[in-house]
């Protein structure tokens, strides 16, 4: 044996590796096509199991928080709207049933470990109402910059429909066919209420209540003053696809040059806890004798007021909207 290396393991090895291959080799050639249709969207998958585009185009409506009908379901608009804008699929009724859950969970651990009432109450409060807006306001902003990368990809694919000869509704059915999601099942939404009875104007207005993307308001107004006057809508749409992309390109700059920025922000936040975790492992008793005063929780808050307060500064300074 050359070097103390049995030459079975490298027999073995190769044997598992061609195993391997073979398992992908018969997954991409019997799988892959049926996957790519029910993958790429959430409306292509409902279709294939519901080929009545009205019943889909209800039943996306409904996953979203709205009526069968497109309207709010909720009296609390702003709360409804920004359920809608998140891109949450679970219904208003599963959300609460969710929430709910979360928060009677909460109120079990803290009292399960505080035994005080107003603790677990204080608890069961927040993860009812702050965490779920936090959630839902991450998932908008994640989905509306999902939207924004694939904007452009989309906008070219409108282009080139209409210089192939196709009206603008067709051309929205061919983005909404071939891009995944999100843009993929909201391009189908507008297809489908174009389909039954809106008119382009609507549905495009209708997309962007359903996203508040900042640079739908642009397409939507371009094809708008199309349809009512006419104009040549793909050579607009053209210099709209490159003016986005010329913004992404420097928005991608900006968040390059100020890297060194987010780093140093990311360590001095995470350098307290980071230290007083290490002091509670290597000297438990360090902060015993002074845990229960409540001087010591009144400076700990104000520390984390304070250390609160120089983040936020930190976050605007590495964070600024172009």
């Amino acid at each position: 044996m050359l070097f103390g290396f049995d030459p079975i393991y490298a027999v073995y090895l190769f044997v598992a590796l061609a195993a391997g291959l073979t398992v992908e080799a018969i997954y991409l050639v019997f799988f892959t096509s049926r996957s790519y249709r029910k993958n790429i969207n959430r409306r292509l998958q409902i279709m294939e199991g519901q080929p009545d585009r009205e019943g889909v185009l209800s039943q996306l409506r409904r996953e979203r928080g709205l009526s069968g009908l497109g309207d709010y379901r909720m009296s609390l608009i702003a709360l409804n709207r920004l359920i809608l804008q998140s891109g949450v699929t679970l219904g208003i009724g599963k959300l609460v049933m969710y929430i709910t859950a979360g928060a009677g969970f909460a109120f079990a651990i803290v009292m399960l470990l505080r035994g005080d009432w107003l603790e677990s109450l204080i608890a069961a409060v927040v993860c009812a109402t702050l965490v779920p807006l936090l959630v839902l306001k991450f998932l908008r902003s994640r989905r509306q910059k999902a939207f924004g990368a694939q904007f452009p990809d989309a906008l070219d694919i409108i282009v080139r429909s209409l210089r192939a000869g196709h009206p603008v509704p067709i051309a929205i059915t061919m983005v909404a066919r071939e891009m995944r999601d999100p843009i993929g099942s909201e391009f189908g939404i507008v297809s489908d209420e174009i389909t039954y009875g809106a008119d382009l104007e609507g549905g495009m207005r209708n997309l962007y209540f359903r996203l508040g993307q900042e640079d739908l308001p642009l397409f939507v107004t371009a094809v708008a003053i199309q349809s009512s006057t006419g104009g040549n809508l793909g050579e607009i749409l053209e210099n709209l696809s490159a003016v986005i992309r010329q913004r992404f390109k420097m928005r991608r700059k900006i968040r390059a040059l100020a890297a060194e920025g987010r780093a140093s922000a990311l360590i001095l936040s995470s350098l307290p806890i980071m230290m007083f975790i290490i002091v509670q492992v290597v000297a438990p008793d360090f902060y015993a004798s002074v845990w229960h005063e409540q001087l010591t929780k009144i400076a700990l808050s104000a520390a984390a007021g304070w250390m609160s307060i120089g983040n936020f500064i930190m976050y605007r300074m590495v964070n600024f909207r172009i």
